[in-house]
């Protein structure tokens, strides 16, 4: 991963982490999402759960760059959006 991906990366959970404490919860994830379109609640749900891995209710910058490394195709099209 060159710096240009780091950056977006960072960029990116900067825009979902609206508070700034350094995690991502479901109504920040919520509420991001809206700004991209319609979102319903299940589908909020199923993401976190899918980013979520240690199940504390929060996205962790590490749980966050685990899933974007495992989805970079992903992440190339959301920093496009940000």
């Amino acid at each position: 991963m060159d710096d240009a991906e780091k950056a977006d990366l960072e960029r990116i959970f900067k825009r979902f982490d609206t508070n700034g404490d350094g995690k991502i919860s479901s109504a920040e994830l919520g509420e991001t999402l809206k700004t991209l379109g319609s979102v319903t609640p299940e589908e909020v749900t199923r993401m976190m759960n899918e980013i979520d891995t240690d199940g504390d209710g929060y996205i962790s910058h590490e749980e966050y760059l685990a899933f974007a490394d495992e989805n970079r195709g992903l992440m190339k099209d959301v920093a496009k959006i940000f």
